[in-house]
């Protein structure tokens, strides 16, 4: 399965069981609501009462299903076009690879001097912390990343810290994955603190989905983890439509916020998702509203299994100009692109 971390793994310590309770119940840790997310493309159809037959089970044999019980609370009952189902459900068309459509479309690869270490951009390095995320989204970069190589423990990652410690020009190291948040707070903090003590490091980003999927991953431990550093931490979140932006979400990246942590938003635009300026719109101010900046719209990545989601440049870049008559200047997101070998995101103009 293309090297993809089963959360299993990572929860393999977890001695309390799942009991059956409401999603967004705050009894329900974080742990225990990725634990008894749904794995079958045929039962989260039927959670949705839908026909079985949407869900393609040889799309999910090449990239499990995984979706928590807290996000499938914010699809709409028996809508197969709802815009958070789009996103998580393996289909029929990903089983098919249009020409120009690979397992690296950034050529990551050739950026990595070691498992789990991507050096690409100036003054920053990225460290692949896990394989495990919290949501499987079926348009995911990455999804065909040899994550078999990457550390799982501290003593794993001690090369590339040692790597990042001894080139005084990188001042920013960037946590990502899979997805940092399903570390659990003392492997993190192991990691965090080991870069930390970095005399060059100045900033610390996160790049995640947990706030957005399970909010309750926002604990008092991780506050007190982030807050304690030297380093300035940012948190990067992954939201696509606002539908995705419930009330206890919506808490969680409040809390975020008052303990002083920045919050950035980036979507990556997808064709029946949020390929309309209305539901641009919609999320930009949501987001803005609870005092989360919009970062970037970025054009979709052309990995193997993703083409049915692809918006044309062209008509990215309609969207975003109708959008900057209705929005102000703060709440528009930089529409960009990844090309492998440039040394920045490229604006897509």
């Amino acid at each position: 399965m293309a090297g993809w971390v089963f959360v299993d793994e990572i929860l393999a310590s977890d001695e309390q069981s799942v009991r059956a309770l409401c999603p967004g119940d705050p009894a329900v840790g974080w742990r225990q609501a990725m634990r008894r997310a749904i794995r079958d493309p045929k039962e989260l159809c039927r959670r949705l009462e839908l026909p079985v037959s949407l869900g393609n089970s040889g799309a999910a044999e090449a990239f499990p299903v995984f979706v928590p019980l807290e996000f499938l609370s914010r699809m709409r009952v028996g809508d197969p076009s709802d815009p958070l189902l789009r996103q998580v459900l393996a289909a029929e068309p990903e089983t098919h690879s249009p020409a120009g459509f690979v397992s690296d479309p950034l050529d990551e690869q050739k950026a990595s001097p070691l498992p789990g270490l991507l050096h690409k951009y100036h003054g920053r390095a990225l460290l692949v912390t896990t394989g495990a995320c919290a949501v499987h989204c079926r348009y995911c970069f990455r999804r065909h990343f040899p994550y078999q190589s990457v550390p799982k423990s501290a003593a794993a990652w001690a090369p590339a810290v040692s790597h990042i410690q001894a080139d005084s020009s990188i001042e920013e190291v960037l946590l990502s994955g899979g997805d940092p948040l399903t570390l659990v707070d003392s492997l993190l903090g192991q990691l965090v603190h080991s870069l930390d003590a970095i005399p060059h490091i100045r900033r610390l980003r996160f790049h995640t989905r947990l706030p957005i999927v399970i909010p309750q991953r926002v604990t008092d431990q991780l506050l007190e983890l982030l807050t304690e550093l030297r380093a300035t931490p940012w948190m990067v979140v992954h939201c696509n439509h606002v539908a995705e932006l419930d009330e206890a979400t919506l808490a969680a990246l409040g809390r975020l916020i008052d303990a002083g942590i920045p919050v950035l938003n980036q979507a990556v635009l997808l064709r029946g998702v949020n390929d309309s300026v209305e539901a641009l719109e919609q999320l930009s101010l949501r987001l803005v509203d609870h005092r989360v900046q919009p970062y970037y719209l970025h054009q979709l990545d052309r990995v193997q299994g993703a083409a049915h989601f692809e918006v044309s440049e062209a008509e990215g870049r309609r969207l975003i100009a109708e959008l900057r008559t209705r929005l102000p200047g703060y709440a528009m997101p930089q529409y960009v692109r990844e090309l492998p070998g440039e040394a920045s995101k490229m604006p897509v103009e």
